[in-house]
């Protein structure tokens, strides 16, 4: 069994080798750059930080670590298309002719969705999110955020929408290779839509707006990944056979 799976092995040993140099590669692109970068990732937090409060950090090393986090995290981004290419190469010797050509479109898409998912966590959700956050209490405390908790808070948001982002695009790759169909899809959604809130409730923060900020898209993407296995892999009835007729008519007129 082991012979068998080796190749696949090698295969996928393979494609994580070039997607980890693509991210190292970037990682130390954009350290440097950290500091727009950083200013960027805390715009949202400073605009709805109150007067006297400030951004700061609590230990000797947190400035550079903090500025590992965020080169890391803009290496991980710009290093999408490469790593959706990789997947998609590892699982091409599976695929036909006609389906191994998907490559570009699978690899646009991919990385669009995930940019759209992480710009309305970026424009939307944070905003609403800290604010109520940040603001909550502020009459009796006084906010000091720390930068090193604030950038780990806030690249594991925007990852998490971006990855929740890919549905359609998940879902269109198993309809094409006929792994669900829109009725699974439909007797599903119930389970679906519970699983969606767990989602929302770990990857936001602890109130029920964001949550619903991330849930309500979540299940309206869901909606649309149906109306997509339906296009690519519409639901077919199962016939029955003529011997099924055949022994429900004895069984009538022995009755």
């Amino acid at each position: 069994m082991f012979e068998e799976l080796k190749p696949h092995i090698e295969e996928l040993r393979k494609r994580l080798t070039v997607s980890i140099a693509v991210i190292f590669v970037m990682f130390f692109i954009s350290f440097a750059f950290w500091e727009p970068l950083l200013g960027w990732m805390i715009a949202p937090l400073k605009d709805v930080l109150p007067k006297g409060s400030s951004v700061i950090f609590t230990g000797v090393q947190e400035p550079f670590f903090t500025a590992l986090k965020v080169a890391f995290f803009a290496g991980l981004v710009a290093s999408l298309p490469v790593i959706f290419w990789q997947f998609w190469l590892f699982v091409a010797p599976g695929l036909y002719d006609n389906e191994k050509k998907m490559v570009v479109p699978f690899v646009l898409f991919a990385t669009i969705m995930f940019l759209i998912g992480a710009s309305f966590c970026y424009y939307i959700v944070i905003p609403f999110g800290f604010d109520f956050l940040i603001n909550f209490g502020g009459k009796l405390f006084t906010a000091l955020p720390s930068i090193g908790e604030y950038v780990g808070f806030f690249s594991k948001l925007l990852i998490g929408f971006g990855i929740a982002f890919e549905l359609p695009v998940i879902t269109f790759f198993f309809a094409k290779l006929g792994m669900v169909d829109d009725h699974m899809l439909k007797e599903f959604f119930r389970y679906a839509v519970v699983i969606i809130f767990v989602v929302a409730a770990i990857l936001t923060p602890p109130d029920v707006l964001t949550q619903f900020l991330m849930a309500v898209p979540l299940i309206m993407l869901y909606g649309a990944s149906i109306l997509i296995a339906k296009a690519i892999n519409p639901y077919t009835p199962p016939v029955e056979s003529d011997d099924e007729d055949e022994d429900e008519e004895k069984e009538k007129e022995d009755l």
